[in-house]
């Protein structure tokens, strides 16, 4: 496939990236009845499961690199399938998804922050005006559109692990590319999947010793792992890994704004979330501002 080809395809999915990792908030949403780490193992377990026919062979040609890139696969697999999978699904039980979707469209401020570190990227006055916007509508969101509320800090506990999620969300774009893998994307998505599970099982056990167990008698605890492996697991992950490599993290972090549009609307119209005036308002700040704040990024960077 040629440089322009691959380029093409990387665009295009960059509009449909935002869309797939919605139905992630929408099911985080929804599956209430699984416990948040075992909705993420169960998740990434069938991702992996899902990828290992089609990339089997490659992870036996390629098991040498595995072999040398084991810490980064557990360090990705516990940032990208744990702290943002596991954690999203504990705070979605007190957040609604549009408040998720805003709070994660701002992970790209995180991308920029650390693109200066680096790799020298330049902080303009555009870039800096950006970010003072998307914090301005991420904060505007935490205080429900009440400046009386944003001063006495009166965050929920279901905002703090969304937010802390979406932070760990850039780290996990900056290290997809500042961390090269001689595995294609793919292949390298089953690789941190197998990670991720890894990392999440000891999790779960505890989550069902300690507090619950998910009922694997339920057709919907198979089906929520089902569709969200398929959709915002192999889908998203996988097309978001594949812009990274022909894009860059921040070219690609930008896709994140689209988040919002797609999580209200589909948030309306299956959950019953009517968005409120608040969330419009941190709609206007964060756009623009993310707009402003990834325009100037240099290609491929």
């Amino acid at each position: 496939m040629s440089f322009f080809t691959r380029r093409r395809i990387a665009w295009a999915l960059l509009l449909l990236t935002p869309a797939m990792f919605s139905v992630n908030m929408l099911g985080a949403r929804y599956a209430t009845f699984v416990p948040p780490n075992a909705l993420a193992l169960g998740r990434w377990f069938f991702v992996a499961l899902l990828l290992l026919p089609f990339v089997w062979p490659r992870l036996v040609r390629h098991r040498h690199a595995l072999g040398r890139e084991w810490r980064d696969l557990l360090v990705l697999g516990a940032i990208g399938m744990w702290i943002c999978g596991a954690w999203v699904y504990i705070g979605a039980r007190s957040v609604p998804a549009l408040n998720i979707g805003l709070i994660y469209a701002a992970s790209p401020i995180l991308v920029v922050a650390l693109g200066r570190l680096l790799y020298g990227e330049r902080l303009t006055t555009g870039r800096i005006a950006g970010i003072v916007l998307c914090l301005a509508g991420v904060a505007a969101v935490f205080a429900k559109g009440r400046i009386d509320n944003l001063l006495s800090v009166q965050f929920t506990e279901g905002d703090l692990w969304i937010a802390a999620a979406s932070a760990c969300w850039g780290l996990y774009s900056v290290l997809l590319k500042a961390r090269p893998s001689t595995l294609d994307p793919l292949t390298r998505l089953c690789a941190i999947s197998f990670a991720g599970s890894l990392v999440l099982l000891p999790f779960t056990l505890g989550e069902a010793l300690l507090w619950q167990a998910p009922d694997l008698a339920d057709w919907r605890t198979w089906l929520a792992w089902i569709v969200l492996a398929i959709i915002p697991g192999v889908g998203a992950y996988g097309a978001f890994a594949y812009c990274v490599r022909e894009l860059g993290p921040s070219v690609t972090s930008v896709s994140m704004y689209l988040g919002p549009l797609y999580v209200g609307i589909l948030a309306w119209l299956i959950l019953g979330e009517a968005p409120q005036w608040y969330h419009l308002m941190g709609t206007l700040l964060v756009l623009p501002g993310l707009f402003l704040a990834t325009r100037s990024a240099p290609k491929g960077v």
